[in-house]
């Protein structure tokens, strides 16, 4: 036994946490719930670890290992792939493949074209995931363009599927799920209706996906939960001319066969690879790059509010801890969550570093300029800015719609 493992278990760490040393942590790539993920240098290059807080998952471990175990059995080029995992005394520690390729919308904003043609052949790698997945029982669940992350720069690199934190193995293909899952806009209408659902979410998703690569906006765009699951509901897709002329009517009805509101009348994944938009025979060479840009440019002022939300999870998590002594958490949570919204707008002007020693337990969390601060980029603020103006203006709009309803009803009265 080395001296490192007596010590850990002097300070009761389990066996597993020797792992730990082998990796160097870096730069936050984002927060949830239950923990966050970091950046690492590891024995065989670069990794991402997914760090989950013990205390928060208490009495409901299951969860936990079923990623475990789910991350394990899949194995697919367009799946990110599962390295290896360990534990301390107050965290889970899940290491996977890193995608340093980008993220989809990101990575084709700089080329300089991207076609239809393009789009089928890119939707056709995500399709293949979806019906890897299908076919072992496995709903993703949270489908949209933050999780499809492109491997490597390398110009022929493959797109892969990430994120697999709300992902559930159905015990049989017929199981339903009821607790709410996936993220507003992508998110199904039995989903939003809490009506029990399966794979079929899967496929609402890839259909918003598509429409919105196509056309650079998506097809149903109600700010309120509410409004959004009665225009889901309805399911009325419109294909304006403006935006839709250059596009092949393939490209319409693979969409149309998704996006439809009652999930058994959807297409299933092993249906829609065959369908013959997918071939790319039919798609056209209309450059869709301007719509995709402007597309990005809406989704950056997000990002703003974003950070700020972001910051405020890793403070939230950084109260949880229960070993302080040995945080993984980033002292700086403004700082990092900066860092994390440059990294992933393709025009912030922050650079991001490479990992480094911060003392924070050991392992450097290379998110801190020099004296471990950053000042936020100027994309940043001006989203931040333009995101509480907006928000203001909504409310003010919210009491004007209030105040009339009240005066109708008073004069009604």
């Amino acid at each position: 036994m080395s001296f490192s493992t007596m010590l850990n278990r002097l300070h009761g760490q389990p066996d597993s946490y020797d792992k730990k040393a082998k990796y160097r942590f870096g730069r936050t790539l984002g927060a949830g719930t239950y923990g966050i993920v970091r950046e690492a240098e590891g024995p065989d290059g670069r990794v991402a670890i997914k760090i989950i807080l013990k205390k928060i998952v208490r009495g409901n471990e299951r969860m936990v290992l079923d990623e475990l175990d789910m991350l394990q059995r899949l194995n697919h080029p367009h799946i990110v792939k599962f390295v290896d995992w360990f534990e301390s005394r107050d965290k889970y520690y899940i290491v996977t493949e890193l995608a340093t390729g980008g993220e989809l919308f990101d990575r084709i904003c700089q080329q300089g074209k991207f076609t239809e043609k393009d789009g089928s052949q890119t939707i056709k790698q995500v399709l293949d995931a979806v019906n890897y997945l299908h076919r072992n029982n496995v709903v993703h669940r949270d489908l949209k363009p933050e999780n499809l992350l492109y491997l490597t720069k390398d110009a022929d690199s493959d797109l892969v599927l990430a994120d697999f934190g709300i992902a559930k193995t159905l015990g049989t293909k017929d199981e339903v799920l009821k607790t709410m899952a996936g993220s507003f806009g992508y998110a199904a209408p039995e989903v939003m209706l809490k009506q029990g659902h399966g794979k079929p979410v899967d496929m609402w998703s890839l259909g918003i996906i598509t429409y919105t690569l196509l056309c650079g906006y998506p097809p149903f765009r109600s700010e309120n939960l509410q409004d959004l699951i009665d225009e889901c509901s309805a399911c009325r897709v419109v294909f304006h001319e403006r935006y839709w002329k250059d596009v092949s009517a393939d490209a319409k009805d693979f969409i149309l066969k998704l996006l439809q509101s009652k999930p058994e009348d959807r297409w299933t994944s092993e249906r829609a690879l065959a369908h013959p938009w997918l071939s790319g025979l039919s798609a056209s060479d209309h450059n869709l790059l301007p719509e995709i840009r402007a597309y990005l440019t809406r989704a950056r002022l997000r990002r703003g509010i974003e950070m700020v939300k972001l910051a405020n999870r890793i403070e939230a998590l950084k109260m949880q801890e229960e070993d302080p002594e040995n945080s993984d958490m980033p002292k700086d949570a403004t700082g990092s969550a900066a860092a994390t919204a440059s990294a992933s707008a393709a025009a912030a002007s922050a650079a991001v570093p490479a990992p480094g020693d911060d003392g924070s337990g050991g392992n450097g969390s290379g998110e801190g300029g020099e004296g471990g601060k950053r000042t936020l980029s100027k994309t940043i603020k001006g989203a931040i800015f333009r995101e509480v103006v907006l928000a203001k203006v909504r409310e003010m709009k919210e009491k004007e719609e209030t105040l009339k309803v009240t005066e109708e009803a008073s004069k009604t009265a």
